[in-house]
């Protein structure tokens, strides 16, 4: 057996073998062979059981926008729990989920205005698709059951949301179980014209051209929305070329079709806005959300709709019934939505997505200087998020990232991989010397590894 860390002081104290967790998308075999343990969090940084510090590269899992220990939230729920530590919204209601999404209707981009509680980010994607189908289904056009998504995107690991997503791993076990009438536009990641682009690549807006092509091929009748992440993060940090969201909505407008936009990563700052389509001034018809939006202390999701979208549902049922056969136990928990109303309230306050974009300029620089390093082939930035893209080792791929990745947590610093591309994406508190510092272990990681 492996010579474990001590958990003294954490949790119960009781032996722990590493054994009964069968861990999300982990190597469980590898990783319980030599394990690598957080038990504390504040501000940027982790820290080991041993209490060894390791800085936050990235926000967690792309979540913790506002930093770890947020006394604004930790206080809410606290506060939440001791008035109301559950209560249904099946046909009740509790007051501070009311509140929570007025106040997150008011954060929104204008016009997104009716918002639906999930848990996750995967319930979220899989509701926003079923707000679509149920929507042209309301407007009389039932026959638009056609869900578009993205080669390579990510939208969760629900079977709606797999279906529409695009990486093959996450559906290649499942495909028995995969939603009929699904299809996919080309992915928009194109190294031979934009290597080492700076912020959006200038090629690859005709991209959104392939639309057409479906429409051709599919009707545009059969067609109930398009769903994309303004920026993929978790296939490998792909930034959208210039025009390319832009054409997309101006061809969904076209074709009736809604646009849907996962900002379950890029939602509540990430890219120097409040949301993605503040950023690139393009107000889709449904966006969805979850992660920052708790600040990551209480597992949430939500989506925000159009009112146009909530009032037609509504009105094609009969008055006094149920309008959404949808929705989770959990929709709009007291504590979560007690979290979301603090971590609104400090973005607020703070102006996290305006600082985020002050340091922009900064963390471009940082990140573009690993250019040159011993197997380095790409990299991209957009806000406060970075892909660096590592040459695989010949029949060994994702090795060589993996290693990247134990040898930075090993020096004090957290990132992210995904295949042989590792992601940066701290929190949006974030320091220069922070940002100095990431660079300065993860330089020192890659050129380890230049074999």
């Amino acid at each position: 057996m492996a010579d474990y860390p001590s958990m003294e002081g954490v949790g119960m104290g009781r032996p722990n073998d590493f054994e009964a967790f069968w861990m999300p998308f982990t190597a469980n075999r590898a990783y319980k062979g030599s394990p690598r343990l957080l038990a504390r969090a504040e501000g940027m940084f982790y820290y080991t059981p041993e209490g060894r510090e390791v800085l936050d590269g990235t926000a967690g899992l792309w979540c913790v926008n506002a930093g770890h220990g947020r006394r604004e939230v930790r206080e809410a729920i606290v506060r939440q729990a001791g008035l109301l530590d559950f209560a249904p919204t099946f046909q009740l209601g509790h007051p501070v989920v009311f509140e929570a999404a007025s106040r997150l209707a008011e954060f929104t981009p204008p016009g997104l205005d009716r918002i639906f509680f999930t848990n996750s980010g995967s319930e979220a994607a899989d509701t926003a698709l079923k707000i679509a189908l149920a929507y042209h289904r309301a407007r009389g056009e039932a026959g638009r059951v056609r869900l578009i998504g993205r080669e390579r995107a990510y939208h969760g690991v629900s079977f709606g949301g797999m279906s529409v997503g695009g990486i093959g791993n996450n559906r290649k076990q499942f495909t028995a179980g995969l939603l009929p009438f699904t299809d996919h536009l080309p992915h928009t990641h194109a190294p031979e014209h934009n290597a080492f682009s700076r912020g959006q690549p200038e090629w690859g807006a005709h991209l959104a051209d392939a639309l057409d092509s479906l429409v051709a091929l599919h009707g545009a009748e059969t067609i109930a929305a398009v769903i994309v992440e303004p920026m993929a993060g978790s296939t490998g940090v792909l930034i959208p070329p210039k025009g390319y969201l832009e054409r997309l909505r101006a061809l969904c407008d076209k074709y009736g079709i809604l646009l849907i936009f996962d900002e379950v990563i890029t939602g509540f700052g990430r890219l120097g806005a409040p949301f993605a389509a503040d950023r690139f001034g393009i107000t889709p018809d449904i966006l969805t959300m979850a992660k920052g939006l708790t600040n990551a202390a209480v597992p949430m999701g939500a989506v925000a709709v159009k009112r146009e979208i909530y009032e037609t549902v509504l009105a094609a049922a009969p008055p006094g019934t149920i309008e959404l056969f949808h929705g989770y136990t959990y929709s709009g928990h007291p504590l979560a939505a007690a979290a979301a109303i603090a971590a609104i309230g400090i973005h607020q306050r703070e102006r996290l997505a305006e600082r985020a974009r002050a340091l922009e300029a900064y963390f471009e620089e940082a990140v573009h200087s690993l250019k040159g390093l011993p197997n380095v082939i790409d990299i991209r930035n957009l806000g406060l998020v970075a892909g660096i893209e590592l040459a695989p080792r010949p029949g060994r791929p994702t090795e060589r990232a993996v290693r990247v990745f134990h040898r930075c947590f090993d020096a004090g610093l957290l990132i992210r991989t995904t295949g042989d591309i590792i992601a940066l994406s701290p929190p949006l508190i974030v320091e220069r010397a922070h940002i100095d510092r990431m660079i300065e272990i993860l330089s020192a990681a890659i050129r380890a590894e230049a074999d």
